[in-house]
């Protein structure tokens, strides 16, 4: 989701709710910056919906794609997602796999959290293995190193 054009303070809402408001017919959304917690983001309720949809209907189109080639994500990843190029082949060919299922299910409940916690991780995998030094020291084992971790079991 790109942000929203239109920033303001949180307390501009408090003390100016209508004009704050109105803001919405310049703006796809108003950014609510707060001090100390995260930002929010005001928008029109259809406006959401109809976000969601859009959301809704490119996950389930990924999805059926996918299933009758399931190599066309895993080669579109890096033209999309250019930190993936970091990632080993074996990497990427789980990340894929990963994606699609974890974008499908976003999508029935309604909530790209874990999507979003998804490309998170991998993009860290990915800033790991673009630092040989980095890497090494996360890969070699250390005196207050508790060994190395399995790999998780796939669902």
């Amino acid at each position: 989701m790109s942000m929203p054009s239109e920033s303001v303070p949180f307390s501009e809402l408090l003390r100016q709710p209508v004009e704050t408001a109105d803001r919405l017919s310049r703006a796809r959304a108003v950014r609510l910056r707060r001090r100390d917690a995260p930002d929010l983001v005001l928008m029109s309720a259809d406006r959401a919906a109809a976000e969601g949809e859009v959301v809704d209907l490119t996950a389930r189109l990924l999805a059926s794609v996918v299933h009758r080639d399931p190599t066309l994500v895993r080669e579109a990843l890096p033209t999309v997602l250019p930190w993936v190029r970091f990632l080993p082949p074996d990497d990427v060919e789980q990340m894929a796999s990963e994606f699609v299922v974890t974008v499908e299910a976003a999508a029935a409940v309604g909530n790209t959290a874990a999507v979003s916690q998804l490309l998170t991780e991998w993009r860290h995998t990915a800033e790991i293995h673009a630092d040989p030094d980095l890497h090494r020291v996360l890969a070699e084992p250390s005196s207050d190193d508790f060994g190395p971790v399995a790999r998780p079991t796939g669902e």
